[in-house]
């Protein structure tokens, strides 16, 4: 694969209309990532950030729209073949398989690769999260939250992504973890791979963005740089408790 230049868009949503059923969530969101950066989706619950991801991975029914990833649409993609194109995704909840070992849960995140590439990708994951080096053969649902987090972020690394998408990746999670959890998400970011967070905690998530997008009722109704954003008055008012 050839390098990846730092200008180039390798997402780019243009006018997306999509729902469930005969409900329309989005109506008309546009928004583009470049290579190595991390952009996030702010936005109050119902704005339609989750529903933003889903639509990506195509779990969404789609009425309007333009999704290219690296040039190519993903509309009337299935979900396994647009994860294969590069697209990975750590849901909120329901991240993580609780009955099986650390391990099986990695292994679960390269079920396309071959037995050697994997126990590469392995050993790539547990050196990036030592947190999981230790824990290989425990039981996932024994694992703390913020545990669980990483073991999410880390299925999602094993095969690859360009672009990692996370889905409020602090919920539920003490400070001191929320620190650890965005440390990790930097150092992705620094290690080449695209970063989409959606994420309730507005000002950590800014904080860390090259890009942000406003979202409200399914409409785009700012973007900025991350900190022209956390500048913002209204944005301030509204997402940062100013």
């Amino acid at each position: 694969m050839a390098p990846i230049g730092s200008s180039e868009v390798i997402l780019k949503v243009v006018e997306l209309v999509a729902g469930y059923g005969v409900t329309r969530v989005l109506h008309g969101v546009s928004f583009s990532i470049q290579a190595r950066q991390i952009v996030t989706l702010i936005g109050a619950n119902g704005a339609g950030k989750t529903t933003t991801l889903r639509t990506l991975l195509g779990l969404t029914r789609i009425h309007k729209g333009s999704i290219l990833f690296f040039g190519e649409e993903l509309i009337g993609r299935r979900s396994y073949t647009i994860a294969q194109q590069g697209l990975g995704f750590v849901p909120q909840e329901r991240n993580i398989f609780p009955t099986l070992s650390v391990r099986e849960n990695l292994e679960m995140g390269g079920y396309l690769l071959k037995s050697a590439e994997l126990g590469t990708r392995i050993e790539y994951v547990t050196n990036f999260l030592p947190v999981l080096k230790d824990r290989m053969q425990q039981q996932a649902g024994t694992l703390s939250g913020g545990e669980r987090r990483m073991l999410a972020i880390g299925r999602a690394l094993i095969a690859r992504p360009r672009l990692l998408m996370l889905d409020e990746p602090s919920l539920g999670l003490a400070p001191k973890v929320v620190d650890a959890v965005f440390e990790r998400v930097h150092a992705i970011h620094e290690d080449g791979v695209g970063i989409l967070i959606v994420e309730q905690n507005a000002r950590r998530a800014l904080g860390i963005a090259d890009h942000g997008y406003v979202l409200e009722l399914g409409h785009v109704r700012l973007e900025g740089s991350g900190q022209e954003l956390l500048n913002d008055p209204n944005v301030q008012k509204s997402y940062l408790g100013r």
